[in-house]
């Protein structure tokens, strides 16, 4: 089975579970996620397997009965972990593409729970690496520790997490180098992944209700860097990002409630394209269609038929101003932008 050339690092969460179904066949067959349950904090170990994600995640489950990915819980607090550790494995027991994540950071316990349910189904284990600035050399010890207890017969997959790369961190293709360098000879992994987060933090002061905003594309740039380095591994690299949202987004807890806002996303070559609608008030509909057809107008547009995600801001801003329907909510708006950031992402990977 051939591996899947790009991996988006998504939450356990209705909205990035539908995007990820969404896709066209040929688009979700290249498309291997790495999905992250969120915080559950203070929930006691005979209460976690009964919380609201525990559908959502078997949800995920059903949607990986024919493509790889992998579950992590980076979230979880040790006392969790015993259940944790059920929940994880009845997953990848159930669906063996879906599998296991663990890291050098992590505890014992955690540790032992992915090491055991990988070995335990033949599925292999992510080894998700976070380099969130400088890479430390002090990290290659503790991977090749891990590597040892997994054994040699245990396929390990090789996640090296940048975290976020923002225009503040013009140095994040080096530290990936730095760190590929170091981890490529410890195992024949495989799979390796450079991943990154690029999408920034949306703050109302950032954005001008209505008017298209561009940021860069950093996480991007960093990974035409890593492959202008002409090292002997790229070949087997594969490319991976947070989608239309920043790495933080991993971290929110459910519900808790948002601003009065909500931002239309589309993503271009070196752009991220981000337009602020109102979500409540008399004009929100107006606004909303307006700021659809702004984005539908960019020369950039790749057209209605490109994807789910083009169909839907074609539809939006072609829609009647006397109703709202078909302009969506906060969740929609997301899983049409990662729609169409995740198909864009696998033909611009294709094209390489």
């Amino acid at each position: 089975m051939s591996e899947p050339p790009y991996v988006p690092v998504l939450p356990v969460r209705q909205y990035a579970r539908t995007a990820y179904t969404h896709l066209r066949p040929d688009i979700q067959a290249a498309t291997a996620p790495l999905w992250n349950l969120p915080p559950c904090p203070g929930v006691a170990r005979a209460g976690l397997k009964n919380a609201h994600w525990q559908k959502e995640l078997h949800r995920v489950r059903g949607a990986h009965r024919r493509h790889p990915g992998w579950l992590d819980a980076p979230f979880a607090e040790e006392a969790q972990i015993p259940a944790l550790a059920e929940v994880l494995a009845e997953c990848t027991g159930l669906s063996r593409l879906l599998r296991p994540v663990t890291g050098p950071e992590r505890s014992q316990a955690q540790q032992s729970a992915a090491l055991e349910t990988a070995a335990r189904y033949g599925c292999g284990v992510g080894v998700r690496v976070r380099v969130p600035g400088e890479w430390d050399s002090r990290t290659s010890e503790a991977i090749a520790r891990l590597l040892t207890r997994a054994g040699p017969d245990v396929p390990v997959d090789l996640l090296l997490d940048m975290g976020g790369v923002l225009p503040g961190r013009p140095d994040a293709g080096k530290e990936a180098l730095r760190a590929m360098d170091a981890l490529h000879p410890l195992a024949p992994w495989r799979t390796a992944t450079v991943l990154g987060g690029g999408f920034p933090q949306v703050t109302d002061d950032l954005l001008e209700l209505g008017e298209l905003h561009e940021e860069p594309r950093t996480d991007w740039h960093m990974w035409h860097e890593v492959h202008a380095s002409g090292r002997d591994y790229l070949s087997r690299l594969t490319y991976g990002d947070y989608g239309v949202q920043p790495v933080t987004a991993l971290a929110q807890e459910r519900g808790g409630g948002g601003p009065p806002w909500g931002v239309l996303r589309y993503t271009t070559d070196h752009w991220f394209v981000l337009c602020k609608v109102l979500n409540e008030g008399p004009d929100r509909t107006a606004g909303i269609r307006a700021a659809a057809g702004r984005i539908r107008d960019l020369p950039e547009f790749r057209g209605a038929t490109a994807s789910a995600g083009e169909t839907w801001l074609r539809d939006c801003a072609e829609g009647p101003l006397t109703t709202s329907k078909g302009t969506g909510q906060v969740t929609d708006w997301l899983r049409t932008g990662n729609v169409q950031h995740f198909t864009y992402a696998v033909r611009c990977l294709r094209r390489r």
